[in-house]
């Protein structure tokens, strides 16, 4: 299967990403729904794609080798020792409650970016690097009145790479 300079980037991002799902590829692409992503993947990537058992979006070994991207994260039987995840997703991981710590709400995880990087990001990005990360199995989420964040696995076992 030949793929256009289009195609190629998207299967990239799929590569980078990956675990990913529908509605983070929707807004990166710009694109309308969840369903026009499925479309799209089902159209022109289909042979560099799959859902893993939780239904998330991975490419195959062969999508990597074709667009010359970096897996989204690498590891072995005790989870990822490297991750590859944008600037904010980065900065979550370097600040939220470690894995022996009280998890803690998105908010908080919020103002700690602030002060951590003089940085602003919103609270629905704060939460989608979470869940990002979370798929990733970095972190984990605890269910009390509201979703509560803490890693999953100790900070200096997994490199991050931003990309």
């Amino acid at each position: 299967m030949t793929l256009s300079a289009a195609e190629r980037d998207r299967l990239a991002d799929i590569v980078r990403l990956q675990p990913t799902k529908n509605k983070e590829l929707q807004e990166r692409w710009e694109m309308e729904s969840g369903s026009e992503v499925h479309g799209y993947l089902e159209e022109h990537l289909s042979d560099y794609y799959y859902r893993n058992e939780n239904s998330y979006i991975c490419a195959t070994p062969e999508a990597a080798e074709v667009t010359g991207v970096e897996p989204g994260m690498e590891g072995g039987e005790d989870g990822p020792q490297i991750i590859r995840v944008p600037e904010l997703e980065a900065q979550v991981f370097e600040v939220v409650a470690g894995p022996d710590d009280r998890a803690e709400s998105v908010v908080s995880v919020l103002q700690k970016v602030r002060e951590a990087f003089d940085a602003d990001p919103d609270v629905d990005a704060v939460r989608e690097a979470l869940q990002s990360l979370r798929r990733k199995g970095v972190v984990e989420a605890v269910y009390r009145t509201v979703p509560t964040f803490k890693l999953a696995v100790e900070r200096d076992d997994v490199d991050v790479e931003v990309v």
